[in-house]
């Protein structure tokens, strides 16, 4: 499987397999593992699914470290990944977060979907 390179093609390719509203319940199932007080609908559109989850990561990396990384636990994204980022610009890394706990996600959808 290629991961999808930036949210537009993630979206392009969950819309194209009739897999987005999956995308979101897998979402919101690490949202209540992780105790992140925040639930998407089956049809928020994507801009405001990214917009609303970037602005709740922003937040959690302000204000709230522990539940931040106890998110990025549950859902699973690559330390790797996370230690490549830039750490300088909060706002910058709180996008590039948000795009890859929606691409590990993916990763999830797109793999219980194929077997």
């Amino acid at each position: 499987m290629a991961l999808p390179v930036n949210f537009e093609d993630l979206i392009v390719e969950a819309n194209k397999l009739k897999l987005y509203k999956k995308l979101i319940v897998q979402l919101n199932k690490d949202l209540l593992f992780a105790n992140v007080d925040l639930e998407f609908d089956e049809d928020t559109l994507p801009t405001s699914l990214k917009l609303v989850l970037q602005d709740t990561v922003f937040h959690l990396i302000q204000h709230k470290f522990s539940d931040y990384l106890n998110l990025l636990y549950q859902v699973d994204v690559s330390e790797k990944k996370v230690r490549l980022l830039d750490g300088d610009d909060t706002l910058k890394l709180s996008e590039d977060i948000t795009f890859l706990i929606l691409q590990r996600e993916w990763q999830k959808v797109w793999y219980k979907n194929k077997h």
